[in-house]
């Protein structure tokens, strides 16, 4: 009998501003300008990236204030792997360090867009409107 190996490797870390970038862009989501993420990834609390046979397929990571507050940011696959349930081991990942790390009445939050909702109800996740709170943000604008 054959034996297959998995092609995907997940490891802890932040890609590169390059990687970044592109992953982001790949995957649907917003560009960011290299000198912002030049000063965000090294202030990842925890961070993981999805690699394809070594290159670099998607990413995940944790930002916060390592005690109080973290937020799930950056959650991507490039479309050519997605439907392979490798969103859900990018926040496995992350879930499990949170867990192992983060203070018990650590306040988790994220913003789920589209569909990917469903995942992140799948490690707990839940909409916080009609909670008695709602989840707001505030995209900064250039001059």
């Amino acid at each position: 009998m054959k034996r297959t190996t998995d092609p995907y490797d997940i490891a802890e870390g932040v890609p590169s501003v390059e990687v970044f970038r592109r992953l982001r862009v790949d995957a649907g989501l917003s560009d960011k300008a290299s000198e912002a993420v030049a000063l965000a990834l090294p202030n990842t609390w925890y961070g993981v990236v999805l690699r394809h046979e070594g290159e670099p397929i998607g990413m995940g990571r944790v930002i916060g204030d390592g005690g109080t507050a973290f937020q799930i940011v950056d959650i991507c696959v490039h479309p050519a792997h997605q439907g392979r349930g490798l969103g859900r081991r990018i926040m496995a990942a992350l879930t499990e360090e949170l867990e192992r790390r983060a203070p018990a009445t650590a306040y988790v939050s994220l913003i789920a867009d589209g569909p990917a909702r469903f995942l992140y109800e799948k490690f707990g996740f839940a909409d916080t409107a009609g909670h008695g709170s709602i989840g707001m943000y505030r995209v900064m604008k250039g001059s």
